[in-house]
């Protein structure tokens, strides 16, 4: 029997320091498709969602959903694959309007009204499907009908965004610095000196790329 091949999105690394950061990041990379300067026109270099079961398996990873609900979530899109293709375009919609949004922040220019409508409708709905209830240790916030919602991820991812729009550090916000990758992070180094999504990742080729360059000019001189 050939072996089922696990979801890349379930597998990849979270290194974002933010749920909607984690979320942007689901692709293999990232590059300006634009030499004009200030360009946002980005292409994407492969994608690690690709199906609606793509979507739960990093929403279970990420830890939104359990591995019980993102069963029950595969199944319940499995038995209207309609719906669930409505509930991944949304998504992709969503990550990709929030890329734009934050990249327009990192480089001080004005988002566009189109992105920030995407968010907006995906954050009505979240607070549509929410409400206040009292346990023995205080009022909490908890989501109505999250059993049988196949959009539910996209709630959290939302309210993620929102919150660190609004309350966080803009100034901290960082894109990997390595060839073609492009990934978003929150830098929380103390002297705001992160420059790779992973030092092991794209921090290692980028070493192994300056030490080649670095070999090649040798040689060359030496002719």
């Amino acid at each position: 029997m050939k072996a089922i091949q696990a979801s890349a999105a379930a597998e990849m690394k979270l290194v974002g320091g933010r749920l909607c950061l984690d979320f942007i990041n689901t692709v293999d990379g990232r590059k300006n498709d634009s030499p004009r300067r200030g360009s946002h026109s980005v292409q994407v270099l492969g994608d690690k969602l690709v199906a609606y079961s793509d979507l739960v398996e990093w929403s279970r990873h990420s830890g939104i959903v359990t591995a019980t609900e993102a069963e029950r979530l595969i199944q319940a899109g499995n038995r209207n694959a309609r719906e669930a293709k409505r509930v991944f375009d949304r998504a992709i919609a969503l990550r990709e309007a929030l890329y734009r949004i934050f990249r327009a922040t990192m480089t001080s220019s004005r988002p566009q009204r189109i992105d920030l409508e995407t968010v907006n409708e995906e954050l009505l709905s979240a607070r549509n499907s929410e409400r206040l209830t009292h346990e023995a240790d205080g009022f909490t916030w908890e989501w109505i009908g999250s059993e049988t919602a196949l959009d539910r991820m996209l709630w959290s991812i939302a309210q993620s965004a929102a919150e660190l729009l609004t309350t966080g550090d803009l100034s901290r916000l960082r894109a990997c610095c390595g060839e073609e990758c492009g990934w978003v992070f929150e830098d929380t180094s103390k002297n705001r000196s992160r420059q790779w999504c992973d030092m092991q990742d794209c921090g290692n080729l980028a070493k192994v790329r300056r030490y080649r360059t670095r070999l090649q000019s040798g040689n060359k001189t030496k002719r």
